[in-house]
Parts: C-alpha cells; structure tokens; sequence
C-alpha cells in the first residue's frame, strides 16, 4: 500500500458491502491497515467471517443489503466513502436464481445508492464486472499461443484487435442475468452521478482470484481448480480449453478499488481492473496442477451454454492515467500465494454444495 493511500483513509469512515467475500475481505484488512473506521455488512450467504481481521476499529454488522433496519446501522456513522461488493454472484447462481440476482444486484445496488446520498457521502465505488464488455475476438481465428500468456491489448500480435480504448462498450446482448443485473448497477450509478450529484466510480473487475475465497458451485475456476487439484482428480476444462481470460490477483484488485475511493480524477468513471494479459483456461489448470504436483491432468467438458466469450482482456490505460494504479502481480506468483492460502486453511476450506 502507497503512502498516499494510507494518508487518504486514515481516520475515515468507510463502509464496504459484501465485505466477508474475497475480495471484500482483502480490502477491510487494507483499510484497517490504513487506519480507517471500517463499517463491514455481508449476509455470509457466499462469504467467510474468518476473512474478517479482528480489530477495535472494525464494526461488522451480518445482515443483507435489502434490510432497510440493517441499513439503518451502516449507514449510523456517516461513512464517507462507500465500497459497493455485495452482489449475488456469478452467472450459473443468476440463471438458477434470477429474481433473487435482480433483488440483491439491482434494487439492493439502488438502496445503497439512495442511503449514500441521504448520508451525504464523497463517494460510492461499485463493484462491476468485465461480463459488461464486448468480448474481444481474433478477427484471424488464431488459436492464442500457450505459454506465460498472450501479449497485451492492442499490441497487433497473433492477429488480435485493440479492445477499445476507454473500454466502456457494453455488450450487444446479455447471456446471464448477472449480466443484465451488472449492467443495470453501472446505470444507476450514472444516474445518481449525473442527477444526484453523487461521486461514483464504476469498477468492471476481470476474473479476481487469491487468498479468501473456497471452492463451491457457485465459485470462481481457480479455488475450484485448486480443491481438485489438492484431491488428485483431473481439473475440468470446459470448451476446447484455448479459451483466454484476464486473470487478476485479488491484491491488485483491492489496490485499484482504494485508489478509486479517493482519487479525483475517477469520479464519474468506469474503469477496468485487470492485468492486460490473456492465459488459456488449459494453461492455468495446468499451472494448478504443476503447483499442486497433482498428475490427474485435464479433462474437457462441453461448455456452458451461456458462456459465449471466447477472449477476455482488460483494458489498462485508464486505469494507469485515472488511479495511477497497474495489475502487476505476475500470474504465477499470484497462484502460489492462492496455493499457500489453501495449504494453510485446507483443514478448514471445504466445497460448498
């Protein structure tokens, strides 16, 4: 964590939805280390309270963003910024469970909205996803090369297309519920921006992973690889497994979001969070599996029918010119962090049905 960081959060009040998820987690112990007031709320429907840091400075209320008597005491101490993670995540829980996405994702994302305003507080930053973008395509039909991953965005190799500049372009359609309902929160952050007044900042995260989340239906691939992986059974590749995505240690994700809690240049926003870098699904199981010494190997499965995306890369030069803030944790030393993570809790770290 930078000095200016510390500087701009100590002694503040800050409130963090969704604060006993990975993610969420990550950046409570990187506001307590910096000295802030921390108000935490998760319903620990997805989320762990041993994430959480035990410290006096830290106030964690269990409950979901939907119960407006909860909101009465998150919102108690004023805070004056405002971390927006809470959400019903990821696509497969969104088809299985649409209406329960659209209440947690859009009217709960709304709620926060409003209680900030009436709060009178300098500023929201919402946890958005890289699932709002255009997917990116190899206009060559290259395969992507294996190895340590492709080069970044835009740089011409292997055929590649420059994903847009600002990397704002919303998808053509939606393929998942929590598409839509990720979307819509984006909307209506704009919407209190531009009509309200109220300091937002749009965050599309690309495919955290690290420390602080388990393995489970609803999981991301890594804590899912990891789990198998550890139990010596072969890693499920879905599609032809040369499918890429943007995969980003949840350190740097928790870096980016502080620096959009107070930089001034982000307010009214949307920026993207990721490394710039694509890896192969087969690759990154692969690198699991070697980590792991787990010999089961791979098996192909066919993939899901709403997974359109055959490339995913973010973006970086606006995170650089607004936050000042770059996604370097190499992607192997990221995974042995992860790796450790497990190791260190494998007595306790268990899939979730």
């Amino acid at each position: 964590m930078t000095v200016r960081t510390r500087r701009a959060y100590e002694g503040r009040k800050v409130l963090v939805t969704g604060a006993a998820g990975a993610i969420g987690s990550n950046l409570v112990g990187g506001l307590v280390s910096a000295g802030a007031h921390v108000t935490a709320l998760d319903d620990l429907s997805s989320g762990l309270l041993e994430n959480l840091p035990a410290d006096p400075s830290l106030t964690f209320l269990e409950g979901s963003v939907l119960d407006e008597r909860m909101l009465d005491r998150a919102f108690a101490k004023g805070p004056e910024v405002v971390f927006h993670l809470a959400a019903l995540f990821a696509h497969q829980n969104s088809v299985d469970h649409p209406q329960r996405d659209l209440r947690v994702n859009g009217l709960g994302t709304l709620g926060i909205l409003e209680r900030s305003c009436e709060a009178g507080t300098g500023r929201v930053v919402f946890s958005s996803s890289s699932c709002v973008l255009q997917p990116r395509k190899d206009s060559s039909g290259a395969v992507p090369p294996a190895g340590d991953g492709l080069p970044p965005a835009g740089n011409g190799h292997g055929g590649c297309p420059a994903v847009p500049a600002e990397g704002i372009e919303p998808a053509p359609g939606a393929d998942t519920p929590y598409q839509i309902t990720k979307y819509l929160g984006e909307q209506y952050c704009r919407f209190f921006h531009s009509c309200h007044g109220l300091s937002t900042v749009r965050i599309r995260i690309f495919n955290s992973y690290g420390p602080g989340e388990p393995p489970g239906l609803y999981r991301n691939v890594v804590p899912n690889f990891f789990h198998l992986a550890r139990l010596g059974r072969p890693l499920p590749v879905l599609g032809t497994g040369t499918e890429t995505r943007d995969w980003t240690y949840v350190g740097d994700v928790v870096e980016g979001l502080l620096s959009a809690g107070f930089c001034p240049a982000a307010d009214g926003q949307v920026i993207c969070l990721g490394t710039g870098r694509e890896t192969r699904v087969v690759d990154l199981a692969r690198r699991i599996n070697a980590i792991t010494g787990n010999r089961a190997g791979v098996s192909f499965r066919t993939r899901r029918s709403w997974d359109t995306h055959e490339r995913r890369v973010a973006p970086t030069e606006p995170a650089r010119r607004l936050l000042g803030h770059e996604c370097g944790t190499p992607l192997e030393v990221g995974l042995r962090r992860t790796a450790a993570w497990f190791e260190q809790r494998w007595g306790s770290v268990r899939a979730e049905p």
